[in-house]
């Protein structure tokens, strides 16, 4: 029999929900990790540095990619905190925190507390919503945007409230103003597909949603004015090696819709099946549940089709396909439709009452969650962090006694499950984000240059690079103002200069002269290979980057 909610047992799922909020925030001072996350936080660093909000730079020019919100937020706590790794994270995790508060509310509305208290858990514990709160992007702030969208517009027509319509058109304009025009077809698909599925053709048709169109262009009119006058008014600057771009046009279309159809100036090659096989690790450790959700949920509303809400269903699967047709996919796309998927697997999860599915539900987590530690042991096995010490393998070898012993006393039936299943989450990113990622970002050699030299730079040397590449992360995390420098304009003068070996030894050549004072490791942290994290055969595919002191 299924078991009924206790008082007992929810005062345990309130706790478990507040430690998984803490292990989200587990990377918030891990170093930034590159090139996307450097890139943005220059971006914003840039920001503040040039007393300039309106245009976007990037490598010292123009950048027309993103737009702006996220970089208005993150500069704005740059200006409070300072061009610190945990201010550009803060603001990101706390958007994402924001879209679990309204996951709560929406799934609440939608069925009640129980499953809403479930799906924050399991969107709190999904592998790419944790791993995007230490990685930081655009995703945490687009995931807590989009819901928070769909969850006005769903009070405001339910309501016929017009400051429900309101917060949720400002809502959907912060979300068009962090990744473009495509956050419309997640906010859109899931109150328009709602609508047609339940025949509410007077709803859809209420004059409410023209308002609403309105109101998100007048919303996201800031936007619109910064490109115009970084780009529109000046024909002449090259973007994406042309003269003559618009930034309007490319907000408005080339940006999303351009990727989509391959169009644009940035493309891609996509793959119909990329986000099924990226689900299956991302939404870990529930994407198998959530399969099985999806497939009774639909199977059960053709029956019933009024009987159900199609909110959830309708904005994450039109996202999800429009994302599979697309030719430019990357993980953390996904990531936005996250809070459908908790909600729906939560109410597969709790409409289960019969001890055969339930049991299903258990042999089915039980072996997730021994792939998933299994996995992890060899990653430590085979990497060996050197951050792994006494206090985390406590930490960690807490957490696992708790698993083993903790879910069959607090709780039984579905929520033994579910704790059991949230346990194992919380120690396999606890040895990322306390072990593995710290140990990984040791080999983001512009970051750990850049972070020797702050601490080991006492007569305040002018610091200069040549690293023939993009070098974000040397610039974020320096204190100090840095110059490029080419192979062609030697030093006139003493200071520090940061470049690759191949780089160093070709201006050895030349006649430049410089003693080594500290050499770095490098790899691309965020393309992982098995030769890299086998400790044994890394070395082979380590290069090396050195701070020299130049000798004119």
């Amino acid at each position: 029999m299924h078991q009924p909610r206790t008082t007992h047992q929810t005062k345990w799922l309130y706790l478990f929900i507040g430690m998984a909020v803490i292990i989200n925030f587990t990377g918030l001072f891990t170093t930034i990790m590159g090139p996307d996350a450097n890139l943005y936080a220059n971006i914003a660093k840039t920001m503040v540095q040039r007393n300039n909000y309106a245009d976007l730079f990037a490598w010292g020019t123009d950048w027309l990619d993103k737009p702006h919100f996220p970089f208005w937020v993150a500069a704005v706590f740059f200006k409070c905190f300072g061009f610190t790794t945990w201010a550009y994270k803060l603001p990101g995790i706390l958007f994402m925190m924001m879209g679990v508060v309204y996951t709560y509310y929406f799934a609440k509305d939608l069925y009640n507390k129980q499953t809403a208290l479930w799906a924050v858990l399991i969107l709190l514990t999904a592998q790419h919503i944790i791993l995007s709160n230490t990685d930081v992007r655009a995703e945490p702030y687009l995931t807590g945007l989009i819901i928070a969208a769909v969850y006005h517009f769903y009070k405001a027509y339910t309501r016929n409230s017009f400051s429900q319509l309101v917060l949720a058109c400002l809502f959907t304009a912060c979300a068009v103003m962090t990744k473009g025009m495509f956050a419309l077809i997640t906010i859109g698909g899931a109150i328009v597909g709602h609508l047609i599925i339940t025949r509410q053709w007077k709803q859809l048709f209420h004059w409410r949603w023209l308002l609403a169109i309105v109101l998100v262009l007048l919303f996201i009119t800031p936007e619109v004015w910064c490109l115009y006058k970084q780009f529109d008014l000046h024909p002449e600057k090259v973007v994406f090696g042309h003269t003559g771009v618009s930034g309007i046009k490319f907000f408005f279309w080339d940006s999303q819709f351009g990727r989509f159809f391959n169009t644009g100036p940035i493309k891609g090659h996509g793959d119909p099946t990329f986000f099924i096989h990226t689900t299956l690790w991302a939404f870990l450790p529930w994407s198998l549940l959530l399969f099985a959700a999806i497939f009774q949920f639909i199977k059960k509303g053709i029956k019933n089709v009024q009987a159900q809400e199609w909110y959830c269903i309708c904005g994450s699967l039109i996202t999800f396909l429009l994302f599979s047709a697309s030719k430019f996919q990357l993980p953390h796309y996904l990531n936005i439709v996250f809070p459908f998927f908790a909600i729906i697997t939560a109410q597969y999860l709790k409409g289960l009452s019969t001890e055969k599915g339930i049991k299903a539900i258990r042999i089915t987590q039980t072996i997730v969650m021994v792939l998933m530690l299994l996995i992890t042991v060899t990653l430590w096995y085979f990497y060996r962090p050197e951050t792994f010490g006494w206090l985390t393998g406590s930490i960690i070898f807490v957490f696992l006694l708790m698993l083993i012993f903790l879910p069959g006393r607090i709780s039984t039936g579905m929520q033994k499950i579910i704790f059991s299943t949230m346990l194992a989450s919380f120690i396999v990113n606890l040895f990322l984000n306390l072990c593995f990622y710290p140990s990984l970002l040791h080999y983001q050699s512009g970051s750990e240059a850049a972070l020797w030299i702050n601490q080991n730079n006492p007569q305040k040397l002018p610091v200069y690079i040549n690293d023939g590449q993009f070098h974000d992360d040397f610039s974020f995390n320096l204190h100090a103002p840095f110059t490029e420098v080419s192979d062609s304009s030697p030093i006139k003068s003493k200071g520090l200069l940061y470049a690759n070996t191949g780089v160093l030894h070709n201006l050895g050549t030349k006649g430049w002269k410089f003693t080594v004072i500290k050499t770095f490791k490098h790899y691309s942290v965020t393309r992982l290979k098995p030769t890299f994290l086998n400790r044994n055969t890394r070395e082979t595919e380590l290069s090396e980057a050195q701070v020299v002191l130049l000798n004119p």
